[in-house]
């Protein structure tokens, strides 16, 4: 295999604060299948909501320092949080390409809106470092965004509470003013909530279009794969070991997690200490 084959057929690294970056890694397999993708959840150190963002860059840059012994072609940050507040640090500690969550999703709010309205729903670090609304506000068009942090999502998410009491009564509350608001859009800016999609859109009601940035990522990361020529050109062979994960803490409960989301199962999921890295 010559240097051109071996690059085209490396992995993608895809990393997250903990299991909501599966969202992301979910429709990379779908939409990209002769992609190999190499995941790495921060599970010992989530949530990133929470944290500084000085915080949450260092831990980011360990990540992909870990990414890069994998060999991987490109770099996925599949977390809101790191995205807002690690992404520039990233593309200067690197010259590997590196898609983050946050602009293709507010790329496709831009093209969806009608009524120049555009809702944010996300952690406190990221509804904090303001970036889904400077991004929107930079396209020049004539848009306003409304912002709610909504911190219980992430775990009632990972308690497996998708279609819950407990969690449309949490969602009633979050999104209430939200809907007073007169959002027509609305951006799921947390990789997590994907999993609670049909949840906030009976609450937001139809009017209201739904964006999940991991299905843009997905999009947006074909795009660049095309562009660069980095593409895997067709599925790897029998044998191959198309997907690898990595945790920091908690393998058993990461795979169980993983399991219940992904197309496709994970036999296993190995323990790293990424503070070496």
């Amino acid at each position: 295999m010559n240097d051109k084959e071996m690059l085209h057929n490396a992995p993608i690294g895809v990393f997250d604060s903990g299991v909501g970056g599966l969202t992301v890694a979910r429709e990379i397999m779908r939409q990209l299948p002769n992609e190999r993708i190499v995941y790495f959840g921060d599970t010992a150190r989530v949530p990133y909501g929470s944290k500084s963002p000085e915080t949450i860059t260092r831990y980011s840059s360990q990540i992909v320092r870990f990414l890069q012994t994998q060999q991987v072609k490109a770099i996925v940050i599949a977390c809101n949080s790191a995205s807002a507040c690690a992404l520039e640090t990233l593309e200067e500690e690197t010259n590997l390409p590196i898609i983050d969550v946050v602009r293709p999703g507010a790329r496709t709010a831009l093209e969806t809106t009608v009524n120049g309205k555009i809702g944010v729903i996300a952690t406190e670090a990221t509804i904090c470092s303001g970036i889904y609304k400077r991004y929107i506000e930079e396209s020049g068009k004539s848009v306003s965004t409304i912002s709610k942090a909504c911190p219980l999502f992430v775990p009632l998410v990972e308690e497996g509470l998708w279609e819950d009491p407990v969690t449309d009564e949490i969602a009633g509350r979050y999104l209430a003013e939200l809907i007073d608001s007169g959002i027509d859009t609305l951006i799921l800016g947390c990789t997590h909530y994907p999993l609670i999609r049909s949840t906030v859109g009976r609450i937001m009601g139809e009017k209201v279009c739904l964006v999940n940035p991991a299905y843009e990522t997905a999009r947006a990361l074909k795009q660049l794969l095309e562009k660069k020529g980095l593409e895997s050109e067709k599925r790897p062979g029998l044998g191959t070991e198309l997907y690898r994960f990595f945790v920091s803490d908690a393998a058993d409960k990461f795979q169980k997690f993983a399991n219940s989301i992904l197309p496709y199962g994970i036999l296993s999921a190995k323990v790293i200490n990424i503070e070496e890295f």
